[in-house]
């Protein structure tokens, strides 16, 4: 039975999960709410995109699932075993990934390459030769890789689109079972409205985004059991695994980190709003010379003490990943106290406004105190501003990471991210011939999770903020939501 880890990081995620999940209650039983977040799923771009968000909070989920596998008994005084444990922390995702996490190689090697990228000496028939050598495992089950190359990767690219589709026709069978049921039509019936949009999610999209990823994601597991989808780095590692891995990091970031700021920008904006005065005016002045400091001197500053606690501070941690995991929560931490005060301000400006409303100056005038009317009265008026502001700072956290890590104060550097990728890829950039897979890897996976991450806050602002809404055309709003508009 091995040992089940559970690492800060971990738990940051599931609690936020969970609070997404209470949330989704909440918004179900809330009438206003529900229509809201209807105008977001009449959007065939932001279900799209949270369709592509979906697999990677999945996959980063798998990744947070840690265990140290049991090892062979030890012997001890008195003949009895004890239990050991690998020091190596693995997830779940490790074991989906563990063929061509365990396929290392020399050295650099191209996309689906069977020979390495750079010369090395080698003795062939007892002469020495400079050549390019085969791989270790990349191509190693071709004995004449020069004539076999090309139909072994057309065959496994073949099953591995014939597998994802299976998988994608799969999902479409059950939703289309799913709406059948709930419409009490048949399934042909249910499955016409999906393809002509008649129903009030854009289920036809989803499931054609879900049909691409799926054929993309079946080709490249097919394609990774002989070959290195995305090549090797300088240390013969797997890109393709290496980027996947950087998933859970950059959730990690634009989750937590939302979820630190939040406390800050939510007591002290209400407060200055609302109570005025002298309170207001140390609030302004606190987060006024928080922003006139540099933002990236400020997190590296933070980030060099925590480093050195925790190498100060050796015997605190079991595992390499346990010690890795610390610097990634910490920074978390760190960029959310230091980067507050932008919706602090928002808040702030809006609580100033509601304070002078009917339903606030009866509440006053009935005796409430302060604290009762901030948070039953102005709290939940201002949570529209709180989740426009975390959907879309969600993004840019991701994309900050990217700059930490590049300038050396991001995360560990033995964890996986898109930053490291990018950082290791400056080098690499320079070289002739070039370097160029572990970029552009990081940058099309980034940019892919940047990208749906906007389209997703785009339609989130455009529902809860009314003027966004007054001023959007008809095109924008999709074929279902101007259908359901228009009725």
């Amino acid at each position: 039975m091995p040992k089940i880890v559970f690492l800060w990081t971990d738990l940051a995620l599931f609690l936020i999960l969970l609070g997404v999940a209470l949330y989704a209650w909440h918004v179900a039983r809330t009438p206003n709410l529900r229509t809201t977040w209807a105008r977001v799923g009449r959007d065939t771009s932001a279900m799209c995109a949270a369709v592509v968000l979906g697999v990677f909070l999945f996959i980063g989920v798998l990744d947070s699932m840690h265990y140290r596998p049991l090892l062979d008994a030890v012997e001890v005084s008195g003949g009895k075993g004890a239990r050991a444990y690998s020091p190596v922390t693995r997830s779940v995702l490790d074991i989906l990934l563990e063929k061509p996490m365990g396929g290392r190689e020399k050295t650099y090697s191209a996309p689906l390459a069977v020979r390495q990228f750079t010369k090395e000496s080698m003795l062939v028939d007892g002469k020495p030769v400079r050549d390019y050598p085969r791989l270790r495992h990349g191509g190693a089950h071709l004995s004449d890789p020069d004539q076999q190359w090309l139909g072994d990767v057309l065959r496994r690219t073949a099953v591995g689109v014939v597998a994802g589709a299976l998988a994608a026709g799969l999902a479409a069978l059950l939703v289309a079972g799913a709406l059948a049921h709930r419409r009490g039509v048949s399934l042909p019936a249910a499955w016409h409205d999906i393809v002509y949009r008649r129903t009030p999610m854009p289920l036809g999209p989803m499931l054609l985004t879900f049909g691409i990823l799926a054929v993309i994601g079946g080709a490249a597991a097919s394609l990774s059991t002989g070959y290195h989808v995305l090549g090797t780095d300088s240390t013969g590692n797997d890109v393709l695994v290496q980027t996947v891995k950087s998933f859970r990091t950059a959730l990690i970031i634009g989750s937590v980190t939302t979820l630190a700021t939040l406390p800050f920008a939510l007591s002290l904006g209400i407060m200055a709003g609302y109570l005025k005065g002298w309170v207001d005016d140390i609030i302004q002045y606190i987060y006024t010379t928080l922003t006139s400091i540099p933002g990236v001197l400020l997190i590296a500053a933070c980030v060099l003490m925590v480093q050195v606690f925790i190498d100060n501070n050796p015997d605190m941690f079991e595992t390499g990943a346990e010690r890795a995991d610390l610097r990634l929560f910490l920074l978390c931490i760190i960029l959310g106290v230091t980067g507050w005060a932008g919706l602090c301000r928002l808040l702030r400006a809006e609580t100033l406004k509601l304070r002078e409303l009917d339903y606030v100056l009866a509440a006053r005038a009935f005796g409430a105190s302060p604290a009762r009317i901030m948070v039953r009265h102005l709290l939940p008026n201002v949570m529209h501003i709180v989740l426009i502001t975390v959907v879309l700072e969600f993004s840019t956290l991701v994309l900050y990471e990217a700059v930490l890590s590049y300038l050396g104060v991001g995360v560990d550097p033995s964890m996986n991210s898109f930053g490291t990728m990018i950082n290791l890829a400056r080098l690499e950039m320079s070289r002739d011939p070039m370097i160029w897979w572990s970029l552009l890897s990081a940058f099309v996976f980034m940019l892919a999770l940047v990208l749906s991450a906007n389209l997703f806050a785009d339609a989130v602002r455009e529902a809860f903020d009314p003027r966004a809404r007054a001023y959007r055309p008809a095109w924008a709003r999709g074929r279902a939501g101007k259908m359901l508009e228009d009725r």
